[in-house]
């Protein structure tokens, strides 16, 4: 984490955010069968962000993110993601994402 910060890196907010919205996306495939990577997601709100604890290197990061909306067909999914470190709350965040397939 380079810059995050100088003799002090933690692993930066925005980046274990992102994580989480790229693990919703791969479940989302998953349960649309898409296996492809034709699937893009596309934020459209970020809501309750928190974080907990820092996130240091060597740290092993675990998200969990459960659909609270969305269903096949539809566009727009809803999600609440937690992310721990050896079952300590990291951050948690409730977003919701447009669900786009590649052209």
């Amino acid at each position: 984490f380079q810059g995050h910060f100088p003799g002090n890196p933690i692993m930066p907010g925005v980046t274990i955010v992102e994580a989480m919205a790229q693990t919703a996306a791969v479940m989302v495939g998953a349960t649309l069968g898409l296996t492809d990577g034709n699937l893009l997601i596309y934020f459209m709100s970020i809501d309750g962000c928190k974080f907990r604890r820092k996130v240091i290197p060597g740290d092993a990061l675990r998200m969990e993110v459960v659909t609270t909306r969305g269903k096949p067909g539809g566009k727009v999914w809803r999600f609440k993601g937690v992310a721990t470190v050896e079952g300590e709350l990291a951050a948690e965040v409730e977003f919701t994402a447009m669900m786009d397939l590649r052209a």
